[in-house]
């Protein structure tokens, strides 16, 4: 199988009630199941970003939970998470495109990896490289690029959209069957069984929501009516260094318990750093007639946090993704309320 492998992580439930109980049961919710104090509950009702890292059943995962309290519609977030060009403008990102439908080539212009990770990719082996790539794609870089050529960097970068663009459209026709598996030292990892296992171990899983919970799981076997889907990649910086992913978004307005929510997801397909699997989650639950808590859930498992040297790693990554994820949800807040 010549591919980049794809993933998905963790969704988050939280059932939306009336307006006027909201706050009281978001309370409970936020202490009981999130582990927020009092002065952080008080700082989500002055509209002040409020970011935990959750405590995980294995060292490779991790769990980032955020809230914001935002002046504006629930709906406006979907709009705004579908406009690329208004997401440019937030924290961290430093390119972002969507995909055509169907897919081609020429929408990956501008999608390369640094002269950083072209050096890493020449001294790649399965089980010991700096870019994340499943063996067989090592050893197509290996046997294809000219690495003595005037321009490697070109024809790697060549390489590897074209491998992006056979990624993505294998996950469009096979779904998470078709991804594929990375080898992290010496632990293989099959994306598609990680995702379950991940799921079958959350708190957070979806049992009010089970039409999504098989949409994510089932693509693209499965329906999920009134949601709206679209493929795109982005290069990103919340980590150590620049990532670049390939992503699924899916925007669906979800009935819970007692009302209608808003639910975006941001399903990776492929990431060149850190992550093997991940998910990010947002729910827009009403607060009041004029605005709504914006909660979400990145979830993911990631490679090299094992070990003293990746405990280290790990500490200083968590360290960055929870002061990014502060800002970028302060900057959602300031874009939505103008």
């Amino acid at each position: 199988m010549n591919r980049w492998v794809g993933a998905v992580v963790l969704p988050l439930v939280l059932t939306a009630v009336s307006p006027s109980r909201t706050a009281e049961n978001l309370s409970t919710f936020f202490e009981e199941n999130i582990g927020l104090k009092d002065s952080q509950i008080a700082d989500i009702e002055a509209g002040q970003a409020v970011v935990k890292i959750l405590d995980s059943p294995k060292p490779s995962q991790v769990f980032v939970f955020g809230v914001i309290a935002i002046r504006a519609q629930p709906a406006s977030y979907a709009k705004l998470a579908g406009d690329l060009d208004r997401l440019q403008r937030l924290p961290s990102y430093l390119a972002i495109r969507r995909f055509s439908d169907p897919p081609e080539l020429s929408d990956l212009s501008g999608f390369g990896i640094d002269n950083d990770d072209v050096a890493a990719l020449k001294k790649c082996e399965p089980g010991d490289c700096a870019v994340q790539l499943p063996e067989e794609n090592i050893e197509e870089f290996k046997n294809n690029i000219d690495w003595s050529g005037s321009d490697p960097g070109k024809q790697v970068n060549e390489l590897v959209k074209k491998m992006a663009l056979e990624t993505l459209l294998a996950y469009q026709k096979g779904g998470n069957t078709a991804l594929g598996m990375y080898r992290d030292k010496k632990e293989p990892a099959q994306v598609s069984t990680q995702f379950r296992a991940l799921l079958s171990q959350s708190k957070f899983l979806p049992e009010k929501l089970p039409q999504f919970y098989s949409y994510l799981l089932d693509y693209p076997n499965a329906l999920l009516p009134g949601s709206s889907s679209f493929f795109f990649w982005e290069k990103v910086k919340f980590g150590l260094k620049p990532t670049l992913r390939i992503n699924q978004q899916i925007s669906a307005r979800l009935t819970a318990e007692h009302r209608p929510i808003d639910v975006v997801a941001i399903k990776q397909l492929y990431a060149s750093h850190y992550f093997q699997t991940a998910l990010d989650l947002y729910f827009c639950v009403p607060r009041d007639p004029d605005s709504f808590y914006l909660i979400t859930l990145k979830g993911s498992e990631q490679a090299g946090l094992t070990g003293i040297k990746g405990g280290t790693m790990k500490k200083i990554a968590l360290g960055k993704m929870k002061s990014s994820l502060e800002r970028s949800l302060q900057a959602i807040k300031v874009e939505l309320e103008k």
